[in-house]
């Protein structure tokens, strides 16, 4: 299995489900965990948007959105990604630093996914006006991944252009025709056997913290 080359300290337990599945997330967090985790990153101001994308089908099966502005969150509308230090409030997952921005991405590379992910850099008004928009929407419901996003984006100076659609595909080709837009794409070869990947972040994590 390809090495993640992320160490952690504290528990993980991780689910890794397109939106189309039941939404797995468990309880919200409180707001104060949430703030307490809360991370600033110091680069510019930006959205990055992912979307899972199966290897086998070209099919897109899932989609987020990290927005960059007065902190770094990940719109997660009906995933199931689950990091402890990584506490969710109505699918805003909070306290991106690099290393969980680092896990994030590569829990969802694997032999039969990789992720298309597309960055553009904004006003820092509109990326905070992004930010109040998925802290306001609430949780998604499970196969509305995309069209929530879509509709979001939608709303924002210099997204005009984007219709709400259903599928992720379709949202990442819109995305694309907007100018200033960087992309790249995340393999990996780990196994799509969930429990494999849960047990290694773990042991890893175990190991470094020493307990």
């Amino acid at each position: 299995m390809t090495r993640r080359g992320l160490l952690l300290g504290g528990a993980a337990s991780l689910g890794l489900a397109g939106c189309g599945e039941v939404n797995s997330s468990g309880p919200d967090a409180t707001p104060e965990e949430a703030a307490r985790f809360a991370y600033r990153h110091d680069g510019p101001p930006e959205l990055i948007l992912y979307t899972m994308i199966n290897n086998r089908s070209g099919t897109g099966a899932h989609t987020s959105l990290l927005i960059n502005a007065s902190q770094r969150v990940v719109f997660d509308p009906a995933g199931s990604v689950q990091l402890s230090r990584m506490p969710e409030i109505g699918d805003v997952l909070y306290g991106i630093t690099p290393q969980v921005k680092d896990f994030y991405e590569r829990a969802h590379a694997r032999e039969t996914y990789h992720v298309r992910i597309q960055r553009k850099q904004v006003p820092a008004a509109v990326a905070e006006q992004a930010l109040r928009l998925v802290q306001a929407n609430g949780r998604v419901a499970p196969a509305q991944c995309t069209s929530v996003t879509a509709r979001i984006l939608g709303q924002l100076p210099g997204f005009e252009s984007i219709d709400t659609v259903l599928f992720p595909n379709k949202l990442a080709e819109q995305f694309a025709r907007l100018p200033g837009v960087e992309e790249r794409r995340l393999y990996e070869d780990d196994a799509d056997d969930k429990a494999v990947a849960i047990a290694e972040f773990e042991a890893r994590a175990q190991a470094q913290t020493g307990q």
